[in-house]
């Protein structure tokens, strides 16, 4: 099988991270908790971990998981602060700047990890992970993120990463091939402009998202989104595809899909899109879809996202949920049996029974997730790796940046400005908010 590797995903690696390390040790946390092996106290009575995450109820992966964890260890009860998505940074940040008892959490957007590091709400895993010999190559590569300075501050619970949605029942009524696990950016281009006439269709859909444009130029791990010094010369091939395709009408307008406030589920979901680079979270939506009959579609297919021409197939582009321990809890033992079952095996079959992708990633991991209800055939393939570049690096200053890339690349896919001027805004822009 092709290696699963993440290498490119240390874009954040321990030389960029200047600041001390802090935390605490587990010789002194099993002082402080009264733990037992068995996660009960000394009096026998069961103990409570608070843990806050986004969105459970409607996230199986989550609460599979924590409901198997729950009968592994009964003597330890997961209380589940459960803060709506949209909420979830803004109130995370009063619990933990607040003095919370919060014990461990999620970490929604991983860019932000850097900033939780700085202000001392990251405990230190590495002495839990020596003292258990927790095996971290099993995460391949996507705890390297997660590591600075050489110490561990989270575990890998998820990964994400795009891949290539396409419309089977588009490609049959053209007559055409379907897309392939080694497909250029240049054949992806063509074969959209061929299908958009042969079936009379949109040969692909961007979704408004910056990503779904520069993430192609980060995508060989030679550049990150910081990289202003280059003038971003590495996002312009990309823009020049998707205005070619839009000037052709083979992709749907830029300024229509953000005037209607278009989703990239309903729109894949229509029937008339060919083909969509899209994250892996959407296999299970849009699977979902087709089985309720809200889906004007039968039959749908995944295919590895297309590589730069200098890049082999497999190179991809994704980011990890990390559940962290908070060093203000008093049961910092217990957290981490917590922690480290969320990030173990017994925890990623559940993801992947429900058709999410969990960061420990292999052969048999992918297997089960092909076998989910709905899954297309071909799809462990598909979902094999070479390589995951970290969409945004873990680093300071990181969510100023991209929030200002994603103001100037809505004024070049609007045509309120060439490429080559959006470009030039960018860097002078990134340049004054990183120096």
């Amino acid at each position: 099988m092709k290696k699963f590797i993440a290498g490119a995903l240390a874009c954040a690696t321990a030389a960029t991270l200047l600041t001390g390390c802090g935390g605490g040790n587990s010789s002194s946390t099993a002082q402080s908790t009264g733990s037992t092996a068995s996660g009960s106290t000394a009096s026998g009575e069961q103990q409570v971990l608070r843990v806050a995450t986004w969105d459970y109820t409607s996230n199986p992966s989550v609460s599979n998981a924590v409901a198997a964890f729950e009968a592994a260890n009964p003597d330890i009860k997961i209380e589940i602060l459960d803060i709506p998505s949209t909420d979830y940074n803004t109130k995370l940040n009063v619990m933990l700047n607040g003095g919370s008892d919060l014990d461990a959490y999620f970490i929604k957007d991983a860019s932000s990890t850097y900033d939780l590091y700085k202000k001392g709400q990251l405990l230190d895993l590495t002495d839990y992970i020596e003292a258990d010999g927790v095996d971290m190559s099993a995460y391949n590569g996507t705890d390297t993120p997660f590591n600075i300075e050489g110490r561990q501050y989270g575990m890998p619970v998820r990964t994400d990463y795009y891949v290539l949605f396409y419309n089977k029942d588009l490609f049959d009524a053209a007559g055409m091939e379907y897309p392939s696990n080694d497909m250029t950016w240049s054949e992806f281009e063509q074969m959209a402009m061929d299908i958009s006439e042969a079936a009379d269709c949109y040969g692909a859909y961007f979704h408004t998202w910056q990503a779904c444009v520069q993430n192609w130029g980060v995508q060989d791990g030679e550049h990150t989104i910081m990289d202003y010094d280059t003038g971003y010369d590495f996002f312009k091939p990309y823009y020049e595809m998707v205005l070619r395709l839009q000037d052709a009408g083979a992709i749907q307008d830029f300024g229509e899909l953000q005037s209607g406030n278009i989703h990239y589920s309903g729109a894949f979901a229509a029937g008339n899109v060919a083909m969509m680079p899209m994250g892996t979270w959407y296999m299970a939506t849009i699977a979902e879809s087709i089985k309720n009959g809200e889906a004007n579609l039968e039959n749908w297919g995944v295919a590895t996202l297309p590589h730069p021409d200098n890049v082999s197939a497999g190179y991809t582009v994704g980011a990890t949920t990390p559940i962290v321990i908070n060093p203000a809890s008093e049961k910092q033992d217990l957290a981490w049996e917590f922690v480290k079952f969320m990030s173990g095996e017994e925890s990623a079959n559940e993801y992947a029974k429900v058709g999410a992708i969990p960061g420990r990633l292999n052969d048999e991991i992918l297997a089960l997730v092909q076998e989910q209800e709905g899954m297309p055939e071909g799809l462990a393939e598909a979902l094999k790796v070479e390589n995951i570049v970290a969409d945004r690096p873990i680093e300071e200053s990181v969510t100023e940046v991209n929030d200002m890339l994603g103001q100037e690349h809505s004024l070049i896919m609007l045509g309120e400005c060439s490429i080559d001027e959006g470009l030039a805004n960018m860097a002078s822009r990134a340049a004054e908010i990183l120096k």
